[in-house]
């Protein structure tokens, strides 16, 4: 009975340690490869412990000219999809105007539509227009497929923002734009910083919309599904490691700087 009752009271942690243990078996997996030293081609079984593909993490010329593309194509989205969705998000919390309740649905439909889907469509577009696929077009579909999520971080904060301390700082004196710089964006940040590290991870991390898209660009993912036909090189774990390391490092910062935002908003004058 004592072990069905421990059973009872712990059972969510119990399956939130599962299902998060589900998530991060296959990182594990890819980060224990990351030290093998496979006889071959394939890396799938394990054969010894070395730090030689750790030493040499940036030896391969093709790899790193994909990875480089990869970051310099989620950075130009991610400022990009960052700007444009803010100001979306802004405008449909704060403003009423002609079709914004058309507008807060059809935000969310690129979030829902399969990626196929968007890929094969935005292909027919640039076809039609006549533009040649490459870095341009990946650009203009990751910052397409990006906004959606950027809008719906952004205006979760400012559904729950005090519009109150803007206008104190008016009666202070501030002008609309130094309220806005010195009390709406330092409150929004953490809720900025969230959208432009999902849309940065989201952008890295496409694989579809990018196949349809690329034209000859090869992206991370596309070197990854291309070298997976005659075997995938250990560095390919090793920076697929050092990516994961960096996300984590960043959204620590960011759910620590939120919370510090959220104190800074709770303070209130006697």
């Amino acid at each position: 009975m004592k072990a069905w009752r421990w059973l009872k009271d712990h059972a969510i942690a119990i399956y939130g340690g599962l299902a998060i243990a589900y998530m991060l078996v296959p990182i594990a997996v890819i980060a224990v490869f990351s030290f093998n030293d496979p006889e071959g081609k394939f890396n799938f079984t394990w054969r010894g412990f070395t730090f030689e593909h750790w030493s040499n993490a940036f030896g391969i010329e093709e790899l790193n000219d994909a990875l480089s593309t990869s970051i310099q194509l989620a950075a130009l989205s991610t400022v990009g999809a960052t700007i444009l969705g803010t100001l979306i998000a802004m405008a449909l919390v704060r403003y009423e105007f002609f079709g914004r309740r058309p507008a807060n649905f059809l935000i969310v439909i690129p979030m829902a539509t399969p990626e196929v889907v968007i890929g094969a469509s935005l292909l027919s577009m640039f076809v039609y227009v006549g533009v040649a696929t490459g870095f341009a077009t990946l650009l203009i579909a990751h910052i397409m497929f990006s906004i959606s999520f950027v809008v719906v971080v952004v205006r979760s904060r400012l559904i729950g923002f005090d519009r109150g301390l803007e206008e104190a700082a008016a009666d202070l004196g501030a002008s609309p734009l130094t309220a806005f710089r010195t009390v709406t964006l330092p409150l929004l940040a953490p809720g900025l910083i969230a959208a432009a590290l999902l849309a940065f991870v989201l952008s890295l991390d496409d694989f579809v919309i990018s196949a349809f898209n690329s034209g000859q660009t090869v992206t991370f993912p596309l070197f990854i599904f291309g070298a997976s036909q005659r075997g995938i090189p250990v560095e390919v774990n090793v920076l697929a490691t050092i990516l994961f390391i960096l996300t984590v490092m960043a959204m620590v910062a960011v759910v620590t700087q939120q919370r510090r935002a959220d104190r800074m908003s709770a303070v209130r004058p006697d």
